[in-house]
């Protein structure tokens, strides 16, 4: 019915008031990231194009499994806490990043890992006999993020066809060597079982990583999913994780001398060993929120050295120079942002190579996501500031990313390094997430109920070469809000679909002009509307009388 031909109706003016709550609109960068991660997850299989690294075997920090993983948190904080309502964009994204994390050459890199070595593990004598299955034992730095991105999915979407026989499938079957095929079947419940039977067998300290190798970064995601599947299935089980774990490490401590989070615990040795750079201790207190107040009391000194205030943004120092300038605050008493204190630093650690590995890790990206959880807006603003600045921002087809390059620093000591977990993936979460949007998804997993009956708009996905920049259900107006535009700037006709709606009157808004009036109720429980988006935002509120 168009607005010509209705009657008038007192409850609709013609053009809509000031809303009484006006969520923000996605930046153009942010709509960027959702869409090159959209990108990414399209490729054709076996096209890993922009997700190439230095180290070629999948083994280091940089690998596809971290970008993938990374990707599949942007993507689930950009639903959760900006456009909830977007149900039918998110989704076929989420589930083909977890199809690319099953494909072979992301997890095949394990059965030579598995044989374990002597950088691992010194006391080793001979290589152990090496296995194909990803997740049975060990290599939690898969397992544990492949089981948070499934249970991300279930939560978040309401849907448990990953707790169906044979959803999550490994096939072990290089062409021309090897005994034949292996399948390696888990579900969401299974892998989460094997996981923590293996965190129980190492003494509830961890699962390892790399063989010997026990890393906290990596044993926070399966806690994660965890808490999100105790919600989910009415459990408690995380409660009794958590009381071990703390336990595991009551005596061994999180944190080392030098202030920063352990680097690893070697399980054969039983020894602890403390990191020299801001990198992992960074990413850990990213995901950490059940450790809420121990990771807020360490912001921002922890950083202290590692992250240089300079004008408007921050730099991030070598770990060489940031050591140095962290010894000299503890025996001056000094600025660790003052410019004689960097200068003096540098000087020391000219020349000085202290790198254990040939590979640069991606510091920067896990800075990032770190400050977009812990400082918020202010502090991660600067960072990105730097960003922009130095690891040029590139777009393609519409998607923000940061190029690669593989030096560290520039002349002038700026942080240059970009790997692609950090372009691809990592600043794409810390754009998209919100301060302790980690912490609020822990206290408040969506349940089945909330998911099944808050209103959502079907019929728009990234595939019509449409961007969304707000998507909610607001109680407090009774209104759907929504726009859109495409990020290519041609006009795209469209009919999203408003689902579970309360029952009542609805006037329908097209940039705050009234278009028709209709009514919810039990013989029409949806409304469609066409809509012709272009390179100018559409705005879409569908309120209730």
């Amino acid at each position: 019915m168009s607005l010509a031909n209705a009657p008038v109706n007192a409850d609709f003016p013609l053009h809509l008031r000031q809303l009484m709550h006006d969520p923000p609109k996605l930046t153009k960068e942010q709509c960027g990231h959702l869409r090159h991660i959209y990108n990414l997850a399209s490729q054709l299989d076996g096209d890993w194009a922009f997700m190439g690294c230095e180290e070629p075997g999948q083994e280091w920090d940089t690998a596809r499994r971290y970008q993938l993983a990374t990707m599949s948190y942007a993507v689930g904080a950009a639903h959760y806490h900006r456009l909830p309502a977007m149900r039918s964009m998110f989704k076929p994204v989420f589930g083909a990043l977890i199809r690319k994390m099953l494909r072979r050459e992301v997890w095949d890199y394990w059965y030579l890992s598995s044989q374990s070595g002597k950088k691992l593990d010194p006391d080793l004598k001979e290589l152990r006999k090496p296995w194909a299955d990803p997740v049975c034992k060990e290599n939690i730095m898969y397992s544990g993020h492949l089981l948070n991105m499934v249970s991300l999915f279930s939560m978040l979407f309401n849907d448990d066809q990953f707790d169906q026989e044979g959803a999550i499938t490994f096939k072990w079957n290089p062409l021309f060597w090897g005994m034949g095929e292996e399948t390696f079947s888990y579900t969401r419940t299974t892998l989460q079982k094997t996981i923590l039977a293996g965190m129980e067998s190492e003494g509830w300290v961890g699962v390892c990583c790399e063989p010997n190798w026990v890393f906290i970064i990596c044993n926070q995601f399966p806690i994660l999913a965890t808490r999100y599947n105790d919600v989910r299935n009415g459990t408690r089980l995380v409660d009794d994780v958590l009381r071990k774990y703390k336990a595991a490490w009551a005596d061994k401590g999180f944190i080392g001398e030098n202030g920063l989070f352990r680097r690893l615990y070697a399980t054969r040795q039983k020894q602890t060993v403390d990191a020299d750079d801001i990198g992992h201790s960074a990413w850990t207190m990213a995901f950490m929120p059940w450790n809420y107040d121990l990771i807020q009391s360490l912001y921002p000194a922890i950083g202290s050295g590692f992250l240089y205030r300079t004008d408007d943004r921050i730099n991030i120092n070598p770990p060489a120079v940031a050591n140095e300038i962290r010894r000299i605050v503890k025996t001056e008493n000094a600025d660790p942002d003052s410019p004689s204190v960097l200068s003096r630093a540098r000087e020391i650690t000219n020349g000085v190579n202290d790198r254990r590995l040939p590979y640069l890790s991606p510091v920067f990206g896990y800075v990032a996501q770190w400050l977009s959880e812990i400082a918020g807006p202010e502090d991660l603003s600067k960072l990105l500031r730097h960003a922009d600045a130095y690891l040029t921002p590139s777009w393609s087809h519409g998607g923000l990313y940061y190029q690669r390059c593989d030096q560290g620093w520039d002349n002038d000591g700026n942080y240059t390094y970009v790997d692609p977990h950090t372009g691809n993936a990592a600043i794409a979460y810390a754009r998209l997430n919100v301060k302790n949007g980690q912490k609020k998804m822990w206290d408040h997993p969506w349940t089945r109920d909330e998911v099944q009956s808050r209103p959502w708009i079907d019929g728009i996905n990234f595939g019509q070469g449409i961007d969304c920049l707000r998507g909610e259900w607001s109680e407090q107006n009774r209104a759907m809000i929504a726009s859109f535009r495409t990020w290519h700037g041609s006009r795209v006709a469209c009919q999203p679909v408003v689902l579970n709606l309360p029952f009542g009157k609805y006037g329908v808004y097209i940039n705050s002009r009234l278009e028709y009036v209709t009514t919810i109720d039990a013989s029409n429980r949806a409304i469609t509307v066409d809509l012709d988006v272009g390179a100018e935002d559409v705005d879409l509120v569908i309120i209730c009388a």
